[in-house]
């Protein structure tokens, strides 16, 4: 009985740290990193999540970098003439006090250039993001499969 009860501990703390995707630094809150699967070869991968500020002062996220890829930049896509376009952000992202920035598709984002290997459903990449006031978080994008942004939020005439 005994092993049992030690054996359904242990079973249910290791199921609880495989979702445990939640990490915090002084007033900031990441929740739910993730990026999605690629093939071999692919050159680059996304990462998103939601950074939540529950502080009195502003941080900002300054950079980010992982073993998975050879570089990590800061990047904005946006609508430009019809297009969508995306331009690296060097200057880091702003996390306004009291504030939530969400790195999502077809916005926000972090671009892991140079993938070392395919990231498969179920992959953790681990990931260091840094903050002028924070400092270093040690985290994780779990590697899900999602679907792509809604065609109906791009303007008329965009093709995939």
């Amino acid at each position: 009985m005994r092993r049992l009860l030690l054996a359904t501990v242990v079973a249910l703390a290791a199921a609880g740290a495989a979702v445990a995707r939640d990490y915090a630094a002084g007033d900031l809150r990441i929740t739910h990193p993730w990026t999605r699967p690629t093939s071999a070869g692919a050159p680059a991968a996304a990462g998103y999540m939601e950074i939540r500020n529950t502080g009195r002062a502003a941080d900002r996220l300054v950079s980010a970098s992982t073993p998975h890829a050879a570089r990590v930049e800061i990047h904005q896509s946006s609508m430009e003439g019809g297009m969508m376009r995306m331009k690296a952000l060097p200057q880091g992202v702003e996390i306004p006090a009291g504030g939530v920035v969400k790195l999502a598709p077809g916005g926000l984002h972090l671009m892991l250039f140079g993938p070392k290997a395919a990231v498969k459903p179920g992959d953790r990449i681990p990931v260091t993001l840094t903050f002028a006031k924070a400092g270093k978080v040690k985290m994780e994008l779990a590697a899900e499969s999602r679907p792509a942004a809604k065609p109906a939020a791009m303007p008329e005439g965009h093709r995939h």
